[in-house]
């Protein structure tokens, strides 16, 4: 039989473990989600073009291809957009086979074809489309999608996350004198984005004489997390 001191002494070291001196439950919190966004006028376009060129031998492709940009190139110039602003984003030069029929097992090789693309940054935007204007004529028969920045976003994304403290805030206060309860001081703030959204869809641009632009509106949105104590 166990005496009532070996009992003792077995309940000492579990009591030690499952309650350890000085723990204390976590303090109250609430976190909440905010959003805020500005709209703001664009004042860059962006622009992808570039030249697609066969011939029979590969080096004849990348030779036409190359003399092909360049007169894109020269268009860029002499419509005023920096250097600096053109970046190459893709060359490529693949085979071109001849039709399989069920006697040939491997196609036969007829020709290359090179492609070369760049990405164009302009400035104002309202040049957007006498640029597509210049790279048509000068040769581009590759035109991607036309989208729309602002160029110095900052300021515009500061004032969105004012607003998006404040809208985090307000639900914050909603919930808190919901419980019973009122914030307290602010202990986590995250951010997601910024995310800058165009009010308009971008459109994929085809060879035209004339190529109208819309610009139209860009929204730049920031989304928060904040995280408050709660006092009674």
């Amino acid at each position: 039989m166990i005496s009532s001191r070996r009992l003792a002494a077995f309940a000492v070291p579990w009591l030690l473990v499952s309650a350890p001196a000085g723990a204390e439950a976590p303090p109250p919190s609430l976190t909440v989600a905010g959003s805020g966004s500005v709209q703001a006028a664009p004042d860059t376009g962006r622009l992808s073009a570039g030249v697609v060129t066969e011939a029979r031998g590969a080096a004849d492709a990348i030779q036409a291809n190359s003399a092909a940009m360049q007169k894109v190139l020269d268009a860029l110039d002499k419509a005023g957009v920096p250097r600096k602003q053109v970046q190459t984003t893709g060359f490529s030069l693949s085979p071109l086979y001849a039709e399989r029929t069920k006697r040939v097992e491997v196609p036969e090789i007829i020709g290359y074809r090179a492609e070369n693309s760049v990405l164009v940054s302009v400035s104002p935007v309202e040049k957007v489309g006498s640029v597509l204007d210049r790279l048509v004529a000068a040769g581009a028969n590759q035109l991607g999608s036309v989208s729309f920045a602002v160029g110095e976003p900052t300021p515009l994304l500061d004032e969105a996350r004012h607003k998006a403290i404040a809208d985090a805030r307000r639900k914050a206060e909603i919930y808190a004198a919901a419980a019973g309860a009122k914030l307290g001081r602010v202990l986590r703030i995250e951010e997601s984005g910024p995310t800058p959204v165009p009010m308009v869809a971008m459109a994929r641009m085809e060879a035209a004489a004339a190529v109208p632009i819309a610009p139209g509106q860009l929204e730049l949105g920031v989304t928060v997390s904040v995280t408050w104590a709660l006092e009674p």
